[in-house]
Order: C-alpha cells, then sequence, then structure tokens
C-alpha cells in the first residue's frame, strides 16, 4: 500500500476519498446509529462505555472532547459524573450530532455542551484546550490514525488525558473465530433488516479487522507523544480500553 492509498474496509481506496466514504456510512445509519449498537452488540457497548468512566474517573470542571462523539453517548455520561464539566461533541457527520441533539439528555445539559462538526486529523481547537479526549468506536474509521493521536495530543492541555474504546482482537483463535462467523454472518444481514443498509455493516464489520491489535496500537498512542500508556480488554478483547497521558 502506498502512501496514497488506505483501506476502506477491505478495499483499497485513494486516501482522499476514505473519508467521504466514512461519512456516506454514517450518514446514512445516523438515526438507526444507536439501536443497531444495542442488537450488535447484545447491549454490551453499554457497559464498555460505563467500565470507560469508570477508568477515567471524571472529575468536576473538567472540559472534555469527544470526536466522532455522534449521538453523545459518552459525553452524556461523563458529565452526569462531573459535576461541572463541559463537554464538546466532535463529528465529521453532521446527521449523527442532529441525531444527538435530540436526545432528551442533550435538552438537559444543553448549556454545558456544544457540538462541532469536524476532523479528527484536523481539529477545529487551540493547543492545550481540554482537560480529557475521548473517541469510542470511532478511530478505527480515520483515514491517518497516527494524524488522529497527534491531533489528541495538541489539544489536549499538559496533565490531560486521552482514552480511546475499540473494538479489537480476541487473543484466543477459536473465540476469535466464532466472533468472526457471527459478525459476517449477523450483523450486515441485521443491517439490512433495521437500518435498511446491508453494504454499511458490511463495511464496519470489515474496518475492526484492520484495525490494529491490542499491542500494536498502544505503540502508536506513544508514538504520538503520549506517557503511562495501557489497555484494558473488554468482553475477552472484543473491545479494548487505550489510556494515555500527555506529561
Amino acid at each position: 500500500m502506498n502512501d496514497s492509498t488506505t483501506h476502506f474496509g477491505y478495499q483499497t481506496v485513494p486516501e482522499a476519498d476514505k473519508a467521504g466514504m466514512v461519512h456516506g456510512v454514517f450518514t446514512r445509519v445516523a438515526s438507526k446509529y444507536d439501536i443497531m449498537n444495542d442488537l450488535m452488540s447484545g447491549g454490551m457497548h453499554r457497559l464498555w462505555k460505563d467500565a470507560m468512566m469508570d477508568w477515567l474517573a471524571p472529575r468536576p470542571g473538567q472540559r472534555l472532547l469527544d470526536v466522532a462523539g455522534g449521538t453523545g453517548d459518552v459525553a452524556f455520561r461523563f458529565m452526569k459524573r462531573a459535576e461541572g464539566s463541559t463537554a464538546v461533541v466532535c463529528d465529521l457527520t453532521e446527521s449523527m450530532l442532529i441525531s444527538g441533539r435530540q436526545r432528551a439528555e442533550a435538552d438537559q445539559m444543553a448549556a454545558r455542551l456544544d457540538w462541532v462538526v469536524g476532523d479528527a486529523m484536523a481539529l477545529p481547537f487551540a493547543d492545550n484546550s481540554f482537560d480529557v479526549y475521548t473517541i469510542s468506536f470511532g478511530i478505527r474509521n480515520v483515514t491517518r490514525i497516527g494524524d488522529a493521536l497527534k491531533e489528541a495530543f495538541r489539544v489536549l492541555r499538559p496533565g490531560g488525558r486521552l482514552m480511546v474504546l475499540e473494538f479489537s482482537r480476541i487473543p484466543n483463535d477459536l473465540a476469535q473465530w466464532v466472533y468472526d462467523k457471527y459478525s459476517f454472518n449477523v450483523i450486515p444481514v441485521m443491517g439490512q433488516v433495521v437500518a435498511g443498509d446491508r453494504d454499511s455493516y458490511q463495511y464496519l464489520v470489515e474496518s475492526i479487522r484492520k484495525f490494529p491489535e491490542q499491542e500494536a496500537f498502544a505503540s502508536m498512542i506513544r508514538s504520538a507523544g503520549f506517557d503511562q500508556v495501557k489497555y484494558r480488554n473488554l468482553t475477552m478483547g472484543i473491545a479494548a480500553l487505550h489510556s494515555g497521558w500527555k506529561l
């Protein structure tokens, strides 16, 4: 793969085209995104996001940037746990943000919450602006993951923390085989039935398989400048939480 191409699921595509293709996927699935997350993960994504908050331990008054934050799931959790905290939800896809703004929690927290259309690889925020940067099930869709991690480092204040929740690799080969069979045979069909969109969910399954395994991704976080980089597997490694600090 040369510098000007990247992967979109299992396809090789020009780097310049990927963001638009990803944008198309999430524009198409925005209205069904939350219900599909529940169906695909059997509701586990809610427990994983709670585990993320447990490890993150939000503190009063902190300012959060949630990138690829879509419908606000993580931002709402963060603000409920930290009195006086504020959050910016940044996403490439405006229709995802619109779905988030329509949720009941958005009304209750409107004064503490901003919704911004933006690209993870070129964030529209000043250096040293946030205490916490989160990205959940979004970084695997970024064209150049290293660039997104460097941007995370740039916008965090010294002492700030990065936390990434992403699908990952099960260390047990048999368990991974069973999970693959489920993913490739069930999830695209579910996408067709619930969201009327098989192709987008086929891409999402493929994109999970193309994402670096846990140690490789931890190494990328270190390369972006973060210290004390650690990860925790969730549900045998179907997903993993990665943590790093800007020190």
